[in-house]
């Protein structure tokens, strides 16, 4: 029973995590197939990023010098997340945990109002959309602001908090995919491997951060998504709800240290209220053997004090019982509220990136993406479930949506191009 009772307990999570994931990589396929038409294609300019500081894509390269150049890129790229990781690392070691908030606020606040702004203002020119520049900007500021309180303010509603980490993981994506092929497909495969090395290698720096934050009981200083809310709003200390996917694992163990914690008062107030009514009914039976020796004989007197003791006795081990099936409950109750996957925004990044990349080829490969992607984020769930401990989210769905890619625009779709041609399918 228990161990069947893993996998349905967090059917609700699973199914949170994937359709915001699954939310999030059609709205970036439906932008970038928007705007990447051939009109607008001609006249793109590639951008210069982290993931392309040393060999900027031409379409004049050859395959060879491509191919050298986006690894060169991708080893830059992991090298610089490298250091930066392990940056934060010390800084949250010497417990600078304000300046990490400030500096992920800082971040959010960046995203939602330069790089969305960009991407709504793409939009506006693309759609003839009538709007004057004050308007815009007041908008795009109260959607900024917004977003920044929704996503690190406590006592928020959590789908407003889920609505702006999909937002901020759309919009990343969107910008991602402005990179060169050759150095989408490289950078991916080489982030799936340093998610892979970071998080499960003995020195790997989200490890290190994941061990700081649980041995310290402390929320760690990140933009997770939630995958379900402990109460229906973003209320109270998160410190030991680190279930990231990474991302990802689970609860486990901390959850019961916080509920044993929590639950102590509720030990010490149902132990005073208990002793209380046992002194006010010891108080009750003295009253009535005083009454009582007042009309019967000295016999009937004692026989009430030598049962009296025993009741007492009886109320106290009801009073305890009741006290362990309350607390039990508060327990249970605890531990499913608490229990639920948490899902790192570069996984929401790094996806939709994938699929968005295919949206430039078509829209077949796209659903094969999806699928792929899907497959793989469930079977890291699955994982996740079992192992209880931090698992990496992109190895397995990034291989299997790159495999997919290749194959379905190198094998599958010519096969049904050319018998669709040829009037062998229909």
């Amino acid at each position: 029973m228990e161990g069947g009772s893993i996998l349905e307990t967090i059917g609700v999570e699973i199914i949170g995590v994937m359709s915001s994931v699954s939310i999030c990589m059609f709205l970036v396929v439906l932008i970038v197939y928007t705007l990447s038409s051939p009109s607008s294609s001609d006249n793109q300019q590639v951008i210069r990023t982290a993931a392309n500081l040393i060999y900027l894509e031409s379409s004049s390269d050859t395959t060879t010098q491509k191919l050298e150049g986006a690894l060169l890129n991708a080893v830059v790229f992991v090298v610089l997340i490298t250091l930066v990781t392990f940056l934060l690392v010390i800084l949250y070691y010497y417990r600078f945990t304000n300046f990490l908030k400030y500096y992920i606020r800082f971040s959010a606040f960046f995203v939602l109002g330069s790089m969305g702004g960009s991407i709504f203002l793409t939009l506006i020119q693309h759609f003839n959309i009538p709007i004057d520049s004050f308007t815009f900007c007041l908008l795009l500021f109260n959607f900024t602001i917004l977003g920044v309180i929704s996503v690190f303010s406590q006592g928020v509603p959590i789908l407003l908090n889920q609505m702006y980490m999909v937002a901020l993981g759309i919009i990343v994506a969107a910008w991602f995919t402005k990179l060169p092929e050759w150095t989408t497909w490289v950078v991916l495969v080489a982030l799936a491997l340093y998610d892979l090395v970071a998080v499960l290698a003995p020195g790997g720096p989200l490890k290190m951060l994941v061990e700081l934050a649980s041995s310290r009981d402390e929320e760690l200083p990140a933009l997770v998504y939630e995958a379900r809310p402990n109460v229906g709003s973003r209320s109270g200390s998160r410190g030991p709800n680190l279930g990231l996917l990474l991302a990802g694992f689970s609860d486990g163990d901390l959850i019961e240290l916080r509920v044993m914690s929590s639950s102590e008062n509720v030990v010490q107030n149902g132990r005073g209220v208990n002793e209380m009514r046992s002194e006010s009914e010891e108080i009750d039976n003295v009253r009535e053997v005083e009454i009582e020796g007042e009309m019967l004989p000295l016999m009937g007197s004692s026989s009430n004090e030598r049962e009296r003791p025993v009741v007492n006795e009886e109320i106290r081990e009801s009073n305890e019982s009741d006290r362990g099936r309350v607390l039990e409950r508060e327990i249970e109750e605890e531990e499913e509220r608490g229990k639920g996957i948490k899902l790192g925004l570069g996984d929401f990044v790094f996806y939709s990136v994938l699929v968005g990349r295919a949206a430039m080829y078509d829209l077949m490969t796209v659903y094969a993406c999806y699928l792929a992607i899907i497959s793989g984020l469930g079977c890291t769930l699955i994982l996740l479930a079992v192992c209880r401990h931090a698992l990496p989210a992109l190895p397995i769905s990034i291989a299997l949506g790159v495999i997919f890619y290749f194959l379905t625009r190198l094998l599958m779709e010519p096969f049904i191009v050319g018998t669709s041609t040829n009037l062998l399918m229909f």
